[in-house]
C-alpha cells in the first residue's frame, strides 16, 4: 500500500488523536482522581479483562494466526472518540466516558505494545516481515497517539477559543477520517471480505457482546449509578479501529492482522445502538 500505509495512515490517526486532545480538559484527568471507584472499573475492565477475553477466545476459535493476532489489537486499544458521542445518546456519564478516553488512550503507549508483542510470540512466533520489540512498538505508539493527545490538549489549555471554534470541525473530519481509513482497509482486502468476515466476523462479534456485557455487570455491581454503568459498558465496546488498523499496517504489514480490527469497528456501531435502544425503552 506504500504511500497511504507509510504516510496517509500515520497522519490520519495523529489528526483523529490531535482532535480528541482538543476536546480535553485538564480537569478530564482530575476527575479520575476525584472518581477513582467508577474509573477504576472501566479501566480495568478496558485495560485487563478485554484483552483476556480475547486472549481467550483466540486461543480456542479455530482462526489463523494473524486473525488471533489482529483480535489481540483491537483488544489492546483504547475507547474511541465515537465512545464519548454515543454515551450522551445514551445518557450515560459522558464525563466519565471521556475520561476513560483520555487517560487509557494515553496508557495505551504502555499497554498496546505489551499486549501486542505478548501476542505476536503466542500466535504467530516467526517474524511477520519485519521484527517487533515493545521497546520499538511504544515508540511508534507514543509518536501517533500521546504526542498528538498532548498537542492537542495544550492548544485547548494555552488557546481555548480557538480550540472552542475549530473543536467541531476537527470531530467532524476525524469521523470522516476514521470511515476512509476503514473503507480503505476493507477495500484492499476486498476479494477477500467475505472470506474474512466468515473467518472473523463471529469472534469479534462475540468479543464485543461478551465485553459489554461484562463491564455492564461489574459496572452494576460496583460503579456509583446507571448512567456510570451506561458509560463504563459503551467505553468497553466501542475501541479505537483507526489506532487498530495502524498498529496492525505499521508493524505487521496489515494482512490478515487488520481484518479483527476491520470487522469489529462495523460490528460495535450495531451493538452499540441495539444496546442504546434497549437503554432508552427503560429495559436494561
Amino acid at each position: 500500500m506504500g504511500f497511504v500505509t507509510d504516510v496517509v495512515l500515520p497522519l490520519a490517526l495523529a489528526f483523529i488523536m490531535f482532535a480528541l486532545g482538543l476536546g480535553l480538559t485538564i480537569d478530564d484527568f482530575a476527575r479520575v482522581a476525584r472518581r477513582p471507584r467508577d474509573f477504576a472499573v472501566g479501566a480495568a475492565s478496558q485495560i485487563v479483562l478485554l484483552p483476556a477475553v480475547a486472549f481467550v477466545l483466540a486461543s480456542v476459535w479455530p482462526m489463523a494466526p494473524e486473525l488471533a493476532l489482529g483480535l489481540m489489537i483491537i483488544a489492546a486499544a483504547p475507547g474511541g472518540v465515537t465512545s464519548n458521542i454515543l454515551t450522551a445518546f445514551a445518557r450515560g456519564d459522558v464525563a466519565l466516558s471521556i475520561s476513560l478516553t483520555a487517560a487509557i488512550s494515553l496508557v495505551s503507549v504502555i499497554t498496546i505494545p505489551l499486549v501486542v508483542v505478548f501476542a505476536h510470540g503466542r500466535f504467530v512466533g516467526e517474524p511477520v516481515g519485519r521484527d517487533v520489540s515493545v521497546a520499538g512498538a511504544a515508540v511508534g505508539v507514543f509518536l501517533i497517539v500521546a504526542v498528538p493527545v498532548l498537542i492537542g490538549l495544550l492548544v485547548r489549555r494555552f488557546a481555548q477559543s480557538f480550540a472552542l471554534r475549530v473543536e467541531p470541525a476537527a470531530r467532524a473530519v476525524s469521523a470522516a477520517l476514521f470511515v476512509l481509513v476503514l473503507a480503505g482497509a476493507i477495500y484492499q482486502e476486498r476479494d477477500n471480505i467475505v472470506a474474512y468476515f466468515a473467518q472473523a466476523g463471529l469472534v469479534t462479534l462475540v468479543l464485543n457482546v461478551s465485553m459489554m456485557a461484562i463491564a455492564y455487570v461489574l459496572a452494576r455491581t460496583f460503579a456509583t449509578g446507571p448512567r456510570q454503568r451506561t458509560a463504563i459498558a459503551i467505553e468497553c465496546g466501542l475501541q479505537n479501529g483507526t489506532l487498530a488498523i495502524a498498529v496492525a499496517v505499521l508493524l505487521f504489514g496489515g494482512g490478515l492482522a487488520i481484518v479483527p480490527a476491520a470487522t469489529y469497528s462495523l460490528i460495535m456501531f450495531a451493538t452499540a445502538l441495539v444496546y442504546i435502544v434497549v437503554l432508552r425503552r427503560g429495559t436494561a
